[in-house]
């Protein structure tokens, strides 16, 4: 099995893959990328990643330093991080008739996904945050609002 289109919770999948009895992978895409451009081995017991490139595509990070994320890591957490950006064949040229909306997509023909992610120790990607839609707070820092919505949703489920 496989799923994609949106993040699923470890704990669900985990629960999932015992009721089905069967591995499923959990896979990364954009409609920008044609779907589906990272997927996780058949055989990979970790949850929460989303695997590694496809051979349709190349990924890379792009260093967000007011987030604190860093392509290279960092002294304190080498782990590298950093906007998830998609170049291939299979990436979008551009928006129809909107060279705007194209121009804010691209870097250096590189497509720009608005999703953080990091790169585990065996290559797999795992998101870990939001680049766009997110907000900062009068004493500086940054915040996704997709964070609070998650605190909200998993206390109505313990409610």
């Amino acid at each position: 099995m496989v799923t994609g289109s949106a993040p699923i919770a470890a704990d669900v999948l985990d629960f999932l893959k015992i009721c089905f009895s069967s591995p499923i992978c959990e896979g990364y895409g954009m409609t920008e990328t044609c779907a589906g451009s990272v997927l996780c081995y058949l055989d990979d017991p970790q949850t929460g990643i989303v695997g590694g490139p496809l051979q349709n595509c190349k990924l890379k990070l792009r260093d967000i330093p007011e987030m604190g994320y860093y392509s290279q890591g960092t002294p304190e957490d080498p782990t590298p991080k950093g906007e998830i950006m998609f170049w291939g064949p299979s990436i979008m040229k551009g928006y129809f008739k909107n060279p705007e909306k194209t121009s804010e997509a691209f870097l250096n023909g590189w497509l720009l996904s608005g999703d953080v992610g990091s790169v585990m120790p065996n290559g797999a990607f795992k998101i870990i945050d939001r680049a766009k839609n997110i907000f900062k707070l009068a004493h500086g820092e940054y915040i996704a609002p997709e964070k609070i919505e998650n605190i909200f949703i998993k206390s109505s489920w313990v409610a």
